[in-house]
């Protein structure tokens, strides 16, 4: 990015850093909150208030910028990917995303994409995908990704030019040594097979065609996987607890930032795919009026309901479910937290239709799911975040995150009477509250 005036970009960038920092430092004073540290009892966390929220996501991408604009472009290249992270990733991916970042890089090499793309011009997604025989949803999911490491650029929306990283892959040499390291080195230490899956398979949205099953040498999908090996379910859910219980997914999101009091006293609450209750009890701590009832696979129901307080009990029940059977429960808000991100668009659609038997005017659907951003709508440290979670869905489930224009073809999909009505963005959350109504004015059939 070229600074509008003489000012140098390197000092352009430290003054946003001194500003923003400047912004969070007052946050803390004012609210008497601990400072941010490395020691070994420090417990902190940022506001998660809006011009906070703002003033992170600048410190973050200037910094990261500053950081870019000091290296030259091969030794960029090197610490973004390479044979710097196959080999060294402990000191080359400072944003946790060594995967992803191996994963478009070998892409770019094996299909080369730099080839593609005119030096001094521009050419399109579309394009490029039907060069190199790849659909298109892929290759801008995998190009819109390597673009945050800036490697390409999208100058105008939909097409794709050269930055002087992407350029230098151009070079035989260089491209040859980028590949050595996605092709031979990186594999024969973490066999990544997103790839050969898309390649293999290709559009398809079945959860058994994906990098997860080659890498595995089954025919099975993730869920049939994880059922046939309890030990690695356990690990598996392990991992999904952590990442829970990190800042950016907090449940508090949810229960603070929509108006559950205007529901008015019983109120009913279906949680599908809700687990062990866990927004449930929370939602019945903080309002006294709900009702919610938690539909899930039985062994996770028959371990939830001893842990419920007894308090609670009374409102917070649990339920065996399979949420692709038509549903049962009439209730006054239907939550599905993150579990439509899990499955293509196809089997999404299964899943929504089952709720129409029980739907009726007024009641509401809550999807807590992630809203894509457009390029560059929100701080770049951040849409790289969301990006990678984007990658690892096609990886191992063969779905993806979905913005908002996709969240509405989705429901339109599913029955044009879902109406999708507001999306809620919590700061310093990930997920989004995307709040679907039901028009009963239209009709439709269809076998579920």
């Amino acid at each position: 990015m070229a600074s509008s005036n003489n000012t140098s970009r390197l000092v352009e960038l430290a003054g946003i850093i001194s500003s923003a920092v400047d912004k969070i430092q007052g946050a803390l004073s004012e609210k008497g909150l601990p400072q941010p540290s490395f020691d070994e009892d420090s417990n902190y966390v940022l506001p998660a208030e809006a011009h906070v929220v703002e003033a992170q996501g600048q410190v973050l991408d200037a910094a990261g910028e500053l950081y870019d604009l000091l290296l030259d472009p091969f030794t960029l290249l090197f610490r973004h990917g390479g044979v710097g992270d196959a080999l060294f990733p402990m000191l080359n991916d400072l944003n946790g995303h060594l995967h992803n970042n191996m994963v478009c890089q070998q892409a770019i090499t094996r299909f080369r994409m730099a080839d593609q793309v005119p030096p001094g011009g521009q050419r399109s997604f579309a394009d490029i995908a039907k060069s190199i025989k790849v659909d298109e949803q892929s290759v801008t999911r995998l190009l819109r990704y390597a673009m945050t490491m800036r490697i390409f650029c999208e100058p105008t929306p939909g097409m794709v030019a050269h930055t002087n990283i992407s350029k230098l892959l151009r070079t035989p040499h260089v491209h040859d040594w980028m590949t050595v390291a996605t092709e031979e080195i990186w594999p024969a230490s973490t066999k990544a097979s997103m790839l050969d899956a898309m390649q293999k398979w290709p559009g398809s949205q079945e959860p058994n065609e994906t990098g997860f099953t080659i890498s595995n040498n089954t025919t099975v999908s993730i869920y049939d996987t994880m059922a046939a090996n309890p030990q690695r379910a356990e690990r598996f859910g392990g991992a999904m607890v952590a990442f829970a219980s990190s800042p950016s997914v907090d449940i508090a999101h949810l229960v603070n930032y929509y108006n559950w009091a205007s529901l008015g006293d019983a109120a009913q609450v279906v949680d599908i795919g809700g687990g062990t209750g866990a927004v449930a009890k929370q939602l019945a701590e903080q309002y006294s009026g709900l009702h919610v009832l938690v539909q899930d696979i039985a062994p996770v129901v028959d371990d939830a309901k001893a842990n419920v307080p007894a308090y609670l009990k009374e409102r917070v029940r649990f339920m065996t479910h399979d949420m692709f059977a038509p549903q049962t429960i009439t209730a006054d808000v239907y939550v599905l937290r993150w579990v439509l991100h899990n499955w293509a668009d196809k089997y999404a659609i299964m899943i929504l239709r089952a709720l129409v038997p029980a739907l009726r005017c007024g009641v509401k659907i809550l999807l807590n799911e992630m809203c894509m951003p457009d390029p560059g709508a929100v701080a770049l440290s951040r849409e790289k975040d969301l990006r990678a979670m984007d990658l690892d869905m096609a990886a191992v489930f063969n779905s993806h995150e979905r913005s908002a224009g996709q969240w509405r073809s989705l429901l339109a999909e599913a029955d044009p009477r879902f109406e999708l009505r507001n999306v809620i963005q919590p700061p310093g959350s990930i997920l989004a509250i995307i709040e679907v109504g039901w028009n009963v004015t239209s009709s439709l059939s269809y076998e579920l």
